[in-house]
């Protein structure tokens, strides 16, 4: 097992998960930094003994973040939120927690820093997510030059809250919304994908400071994804064109749930395509992406309607 420390941030959430295996894998000591140590109870089983180790930390106290990051040859910060709540607002984790990482990771003397946005970024977004995406990563290299920026279109997996979330809702909905008529467009990138070039350039300080897109093989329309999903789960259902403006109004008042279904940021991000533009890619990472086809109807099945739910898991018994 190599002796080089990897401290990541956010390695309880979706992406950070697999990037977790993926260094673990790769023989790497890990220091997983979360707010609830009890959420990383599921990582240390993927590794040696020892080989992984949780720790408390809120990345909006720079005490706890300084001891998460003492001793790290390479830094991922993976934190990040969808929508604001209480204390972890898009300034609070997209800006000033991404700084104070950078900050400390800088200090410590970190070889490598991973800083992990989203495409779209930029702080003259109408979208104050985007634009919130977008000042952190200049805080983040004004902190720490030779950072590494990573944006992922949106990424899907068994875990993701994007195919899920609507498969859920097609199991008793008689119809589902295309906000915007479904017209924006997306380039899905698998999370194993993501975990596999975030791994690769915690390792190589050779890439440092560059910026990553990452996107699947394929651009999909909203439209698209919704009958690719329909289809994964063998069900029919109404997709209703809905505008902007009227999405809106439902918005106001979801966005108040303690996980909200839709915001009006959200619908405001919808407004603009999430596709790869930039030179550097997970081509240029030597990784083969993934398409959408080859993986969600392997985890939507569970949706399905019940005969079609039962035939899958006897098909699968009886391989």
């Amino acid at each position: 097992m190599s002796t080089s420390l990897v401290t990541v941030f956010g390695g309880s959430g979706f992406v950070g998960r697999h990037t977790v295996r993926a260094l673990a894998k790769a023989g790497k000591r890990i220091r997983v930094a979360v707010r609830h140590p009890n959420k990383g109870f599921f990582l240390p089983p993927n590794g040696t003994v020892g080989q992984i180790a949780v720790v408390k930390c809120n990345a909006l106290e720079g005490d706890q973040v300084e001891s998460a990051v003492r001793g790290a040859d390479a830094v991922i910060n993976l934190a990040g939120v969808l929508h604001s709540s209480g204390e972890n607002t898009f300034d609070a984790v997209h800006v000033e927690a991404a700084e104070s990482i950078a900050r400390a990771a800088k200090a410590a003397g970190a070889r490598t820093l991973v800083h992990v946005s989203a495409i779209g970024a930029d702080k003259d977004s109408d979208s104050t997510y985007a634009s919130s995406k977008g000042e952190g990563e200049e805080r983040v290299r004004e902190a720490f030059p030779d950072a590494t920026i990573v944006r992922p279109s949106l990424v899907f997996g068994p875990e993701d809250d994007f195919f899920n979330r609507f498969a859920a809702m097609a199991r008793f909905a008689p119809a589902l919304p295309l906000i915007g008529g479904g017209h924006t467009k997306f380039q899905p990138v698998f999370v194993g994908d993501v975990a596999a070039a975030i791994a690769k350039l915690a390792q190589d300080p050779s890439l440092n400071g560059k910026l990553y897109e990452l996107g699947g093989p394929n651009v999909y329309s909203f439209k698209e994804l919704m009958e690719l999903m329909l289809a994964a789960i063998c069900r029919k259902r109404l997709l209703v064109p809905l505008p902007f403006a009227f999405a809106m109004v439902p918005a106001m008042f979801l966005q108040f749930l303690p996980k909200p279904l839709l915001t009006p940021d959200q619908i405001t991000l919808l407004k603009s395509d999430t596709v790869v533009t930039g030179a550097n890619t997970l081509a240029t990472l030597g990784i083969t992406p993934t398409s959408v086809e080859a993986e969600v109807p392997a985890y939507l099945w569970r949706f399905r309607p019940r005969g079609q739910y039962d035939d899958f898991v006897r098909d699968r018994v009886q391989v």
